[in-house]
């Protein structure tokens, strides 16, 4: 219960983070901020053991630095397609 609980924060923190980056937190509450953090994470999980040749390492230590950066950059390329798909462009 306290992973679930944990990822949640972090899940949230990693979409306000990306949310500045990205020059949408404006439109953005907390609830949208944790979804895009958490659906963020699973998409930079994704890509990264796409891109590292089908690796399994961000399961052996949930909170370290390199499954933060996955997460934030996910949550960053998230925020991106939905601008681009919302928008037009990525910006």
């Amino acid at each position: 219960m306290f992973t679930f609980i944990a990822a949640l924060i972090m899940g949230g923190i990693m979409g306000w983070l990306a949310s500045k980056v990205m020059n949408r937190d404006a439109s953005m509450g907390v609830f949208w901020n944790v979804v895009v953090g958490c659906v963020g994470s699973m998409l930079g999980g994704w890509l990264f053991s796409f891109f590292t040749g089908g690796t399994d390492n961000l399961r052996d230590n949930p909170f370290s630095l390199t499954t933060l950066l996955v997460a934030f950059g996910g949550a960053v390329v998230l925020l991106g397609i939905v601008n681009f798909i919302k928008r037009g462009k990525i910006r």
